[in-house]
């Protein structure tokens, strides 16, 4: 055992901790001190976390083969950039983001459907809840049956994953606005479109933005577990499949690491937009009057 980075780890996690004690104690009235509190605070958190990572795994002599100190993570990133951004390509900008845009879309289209014809939602809702309940370990192969070895197999596991959430978020927030409201597109005389572009379809924004932020994690959790079962030699669950197999943990974990900084950074996006699109809707006013 070495004491000397189980002490490190120790001092930069109390140090952090003190500091962020700190922040989340500070008032300030100015947006851009706010905001840059509100920044720095889960950076120190990384910060001590991985510093703990570190100190520990190095003072308790762990195994590599078990858990890699983020040292060794970073120089395996920064060594094997070109396969990693290979991998990054072949799996997140053509299974997730292809996969992404066609079953959210497509549950979207579903949904008006469903909410135009009574018919409809008693027929294609009982079906889409049985089809999300399908095991992924269970689609999977059948889609590279299907659409073969490539990102397209991945994509339409994509599309299965994200189709229901998307169409069960929509069917309810089109059914969000009140019938006072409701009344009042009939008093002016407004048609079935007019109503649900003007009133239902903005009322429903806040829950077909959640819908596409659960998504956006779903869809890079599907195309990586697709991979397991058959693709080309490229992408980020065949590199993790492989790499275990030859207990190349760094690796692993470095695959691991980019797929949780894309989902993040596409998470982030869509909240981003959100905040754009339904400014008007409460839980962002009031964000904003905190800020």
């Amino acid at each position: 055992m070495n004491a000397g980075w189980i002490i490190f780890a120790l001092v930069v996690w109390l140090g952090c901790w003190a500091a962020n004690e700190y922040l989340v104690r500070v008032e300030t009235r100015q947006a851009g001190a706010r905001r840059a509190i509100n920044l720095v605070v889960p950076i120190l958190f990384g910060v001590s976390l991985l510093a703990l990572w570190e100190g520990l795994v190095r003072g308790f002599n762990v195994p590599p083969v078990l858990l890699p100190p983020p040292s060794a993570i970073w120089a395996q990133i920064t060594s094997s950039v070109p396969t990693l951004w290979a991998d990054f390509r072949q799996t997140f900008l053509k299974s997730v983001l292809i996969g992404y845009a066609i079953g959210c879309a497509a549950g979207l289209v579903v949904a008006i459907a469903i909410d135009r014809s009574p018919f409809l939602k008693r027929g294609l809702l009982p079906i889409g809840s049985f089809v999300s309940a399908l095991p992924l370990v269970g689609i999977a192969p059948i889609m590279v049956m299907w659409f073969g070895f490539d990102w397209q197999s991945k994509a339409a596991v994509v599309v299965v994953m994200t189709f229901f959430p998307m169409l069960v978020n929509t069917v309810a927030g089109l059914a969000a606005a009140n019938a006072m409201e409701r009344d009042l597109m009939h008093t002016y005389a407004a048609s079935y479109w007019q109503g649900l572009f003007k009133l239902r379809l903005p009322a429903a924004w806040p829950f077909i933005f959640n819908a596409l932020k659960i998504n956006s994690t779903l869809a890079l959790i599907g195309a990586i577990v697709a991979e397991f079962f058959g693709t080309p030699i490229v992408g980020m669950g065949f590199r993790i499949s492989s790499a275990i197999g030859r207990l190349q943990v760094d690796m692993v974990w470095a695959e691991i690491a980019v797929a949780a900084l894309a989902g993040s950074l596409f998470y982030g996006l869509i909240a981003l937009i959100e905040r754009r699109v339904t400014f008007w809707h409460p839980s962002v006013r009031g964000g904003r009057t905190g800020q």
